[in-house]
């Protein structure tokens, strides 16, 4: 089952990290403190399972990607502690639990995010593979997470919450904060098996941007349709900040229905590799069907 799978990938995403940052005693404990608890506060960890996923697609063991996935993850916990402060989006809590802020103080989540951000690309560069390699890895990770990428897509979420975006300023949004790291993620994958060449990333880059706009449709429902303790955060959100989504703009059945139709286009792209689909199958069709 799929989520035995992730369960899998979350232990030797937990294990790696450990390793790489275990408690310390000194006098900025505090800040490690911090962004330990948000990178081990739980949650399904899909973007560092696709990284090794599609590291075994390309016909690599997954955890030949494993330093890879933990940076990604380290990326995306940090844009999460960013979210969660006043200035931002300003939710008390993430997974069930008091955000980052709330547990530690502004000022110190504010410095475990950035932390997560840097030490994610030391972690990258350090790498057990050939330079190139990791160089490559290196510069997708910085486009998709920087300015034209998840950075440029929370601005723009910013910005949204001044005026009424149309459909396509919506999915522009949508692929740069949440697609761009998908993006990142899958292509990572394939460059740490070795496979980089232009068709190959492609389809990874299809696939990805397809999951991450129905990724961030299913949370627009969500946002509407679930509760606190099954979504782990506060709902409603969005309409307390007057934020336009596609279930403002559809209703919950046809955002759904947008949403269903690019989880099959992500997985049309699956069809354009040689190798095993069938866990990215069933992640996809999770992911869709997803109520919490």
């Amino acid at each position: 089952m799929i989520e035995e799978k992730l369960a899998e990938y979350n232990a030797l995403i937990e294990k790696r990290f450990n390793e790489l940052y275990p408690e310390i005693d000194a006098a900025y404990a505090s800040v490690l403190k911090a962004a330990r608890y948000s990178m081990l506060l739980g949650g399904k960890r899909i973007r560092p399972a696709l990284t090794m996923e599609f590291c075994k697609l390309c016909g690599k063991k997954a955890e030949d990607a494993l330093d890879f996935a933990v940076a990604v993850e380290m990326i995306h916990t940090y844009s999460l502690i960013h979210d969660d402060l006043p200035c931002m989006d300003n939710d008390d809590l993430r997974r069930g639990k008091p955000s980052c802020h709330k547990a530690f103080g502004e000022n110190t989540a504010l410095l475990a995010g950035d932390s997560l951000l840097t030490e994610a690309f030391f972690v990258a560069a350090n790498a057990n593979v050939p330079s190139n390699t990791a160089l490559k890895v290196i510069s997708f990770l910085a486009s998709n997470a920087g300015i034209h990428g998840m950075i440029g897509g929370q601005v723009l979420d910013l910005c949204f919450e001044k005026i009424t975006p149309d459909e396509k300023m919506l999915q522009d949004m949508y692929m740069r904060k949440t697609g761009a790291l998908l993006i990142a993620a899958v292509s990572i994958g394939c460059i740490a098996a070795g496979k980089s060449d232009e068709k190959t990333l492609r389809s990874a880059a299809k696939y990805g941007y397809n999951l991450g706009l129905a990724f961030q449709i299913i949370d627009d429902i969500l946002d509407v349709t679930s509760n606190e303790k099954a979504l782990g955060k506060p709902i409603g959100s969005d309409e307390k900040n007057g934020k336009t989504t596609f279930v403002t703009l559809y209703g919950v059945d046809k955002a759904f229905a947008v949403a269903a139709k690019l989880s099959n286009m992500a997985l049309d792209a699956l069809d354009e590799f040689d190798g095993d689909t069938k866990t990215l199958y069933e992640l996809t069709d999770f992911l869709l069907d997803r109520n919490h």
